[in-house]
């Protein structure tokens, strides 16, 4: 896995959130450093303050330096946040994640599930599918509208909320769903409520089925949200990549991480045409935050998400050899019950699991040709 470095460097922008998320970053930079050293990449970290480090600083939650530089950096990696916490947005709470995604059109979220040798699913004998979610609007109440929030209140006694359901926010993720298919199994199942939300959910089957067509070699298939929740539980063997709206993708991912073991295990990447945010998948758990508990598994995993991102990007193999490197010894360390952390019933606090991890990549390393 040696080799010449690359020509520059990739600039990272570390922004490490709320609770444990300044925990789980610092775990996650770790094993990129240990990665770069055993592929030859090369990192350069940026780190800005977002969340309440950010609001004690600047009154915002979301500064606007990082609205103004965020495109000059190769990838994000984003701790989770608190946003629920937080002041409304016109005195500066704004959501991080949500600004993320909608100002730099991260129109796909893809989440995998996957079960790994020695950490069997909770129910089923295996799981290995990608969620694929579209990401910049439904029933997001802070991505709905071009100004304003999606939902009102007529009368103190009366809420409402808007879902913003597009052509083109449902046939850019369709085309994001069955491309990735080709890389995978070649079956998409479209997840849908259109026997409720006849106009919604029907504007996105329609366009689901259209993409559909220019793709004759992938099995295409539908599910309603429901019904599919009580299959994953039932068996999820037999699904793929599955595309779908907004909310059911963020309730579904959750629910199909869980299957595979654990919410702390739980890659997420963001991605547009040109930018990509990695995220974990869970919140910010603040009732363990600054005690070493937190499994930083889901962001580490997302990092290497954002490495193979990468490499397709810069055609750089070796990107996506240090990606793969990270999630075969996360597989490794998490076939022994001693080296998982406290949430998986192991002994490990955060940084000694992230060293675990390193540990394991340089021993991986050392046995490939």
């Amino acid at each position: 896995m040696e080799g010449a470095q690359s020509q520059s460097p990739m600039k990272i922008l570390i922004l490490k959130g709320d609770g444990i998320g300044p925990e789980i970053t610092e775990a996650t930079v770790h094993v990129l450093d240990q990665v770069q050293e055993i592929t030859r990449t090369r990192f350069v970290y940026d780190y800005q303050p977002i969340g309440f480090e950010a609001l004690a600083l600047h009154g915002t939650s979301f500064p606007q330096v990082i609205i103004d530089t965020m495109r000059d950096y190769d990838g994000i990696i984003l701790g989770p946040v608190s946003h629920f916490d937080y002041p409304p947005a016109s005195e500066g709470g704004l959501n991080p994640s949500g600004e993320l995604r909608k100002r730099l059109d991260l129109y796909a979220n893809i989440r995998p599930a996957l079960s790994r040798p020695g950490l069997p699913p909770r129910c089923g004998e295996s799981i290995d599918l990608v969620i694929v979610r579209e990401n910049t609007e439904g029933f997001y109440a802070d991505r709905s509208l071009f100004q304003g929030s999606g939902e009102f209140m007529p009368t103190p006694d009366l809420a409402m909320s808007f879902r913003k359901i597009s052509r083109l926010g449902s046939t850019r993720i369709a085309v994001s769903a069955f491309e990735l298919a080709k890389l995978r199994r070649s079956k998409v199942t479209a997840v849908h409520k259109a026997n409720v939300l006849r106009v919604c959910d029907g504007l996105f089957l329609e366009c689901v089925r259209e993409v559909a067509t220019a793709y004759p070699d992938i099995e295409y298939e539908e599910r309603i949200v429901d019904a599919m929740a009580a299959l994953l539980v039932r068996d999820p063997a037999p699904f793929d990549v599955i595309v779908t709206t907004n909310m059911f993708g963020d309730i579904l991912s959750d629910l199909a991480s869980e299957i595979a073991g654990s919410l702390g295990l739980a890659a997420s990447l963001n991605t547009g045409t040109d930018m990509a945010v990695a995220q974990a998948q869970h919140g910010s758990a603040p009732d363990i935050a600054g005690q070493n508990k937190a499994n930083p598994g889901s962001l580490i995993g997302s990092a290497a998400m954002l490495l193979r991102w990468l490499s397709d990007r810069r055609g750089d193999a070796r990107l996506a050899q240090a990606g793969d490197l990270i999630d075969r010894a996360m597989s490794h360390v998490l076939a022994v019950p001693e080296t998982r952390t406290f949430d998986l019933g192991g002994d490990l606090g955060t940084r000694e699991f992230a060293a675990c991890i390193s540990g394991a990549m340089r021993e991986l390393a050392s046995t490939t040709p």
